[in-house]
């Protein structure tokens, strides 16, 4: 399993964490992931029930209940505007790699209390959207080139 971690900076570690959620966990490195994006405020990674190839769970590393949670003040690093910004980065990614042109995207948080959109490439039949570790590199490339 490859993970893209960049450097991350101090301010970064010492962000309000659930001790007993998975998704905190994953952030933590705690548990493993296919992860696709990551900065300081913001986590991605391919989600382990996937609706298609390369449906993407996009977190704030920050503990939010619900995405509505998330800071408005555009004075705040990983505020709402920045979270969108990486929602976007992802669906893009995903239009390109998987050749098509419509993305879903859903805001949940039902299942995890952790605020997560899941973003996720309309696909019938087209890719393995079991292969978590081509899919993965597919997005991680495509954000790669980007940069």
């Amino acid at each position: 399993m490859k993970n893209t971690s960049s450097k991350i900076s101090d301010e970064a570690i010492l962000m309000k964490t659930e001790p007993s959620c998975i998704f905190c966990k994953i952030v933590a490195k705690e548990i493993p992931a296919h992860i696709v994006y990551e900065d300081d405020n913001f986590l991605a990674f391919l989600d382990i029930h996937p609706q298609s190839p390369g449906h993407t769970q996009v977190i704030p590393k920050e503990h939010y209940r619900w995405v509505w949670d998330i800071p408005q003040d555009q004075t705040i690093s990983g505020n709402i505007g920045d979270y969108f910004r990486v929602v976007q980065k992802i669906a893009l990614a995903q239009k390109k790699v998987f050749g098509i042109d419509f993305v879903r995207s859903k805001v949940f948080g039902d299942e995890v209390p952790h605020a997560h959109i899941w973003v996720f490439p309309d696909i019938k039949g087209k890719d393995n959207k079991e292969d978590f570790e081509e899919n993965a590199e597919k997005i991680r490339n495509e954000l790669e080139n980007k940069k």
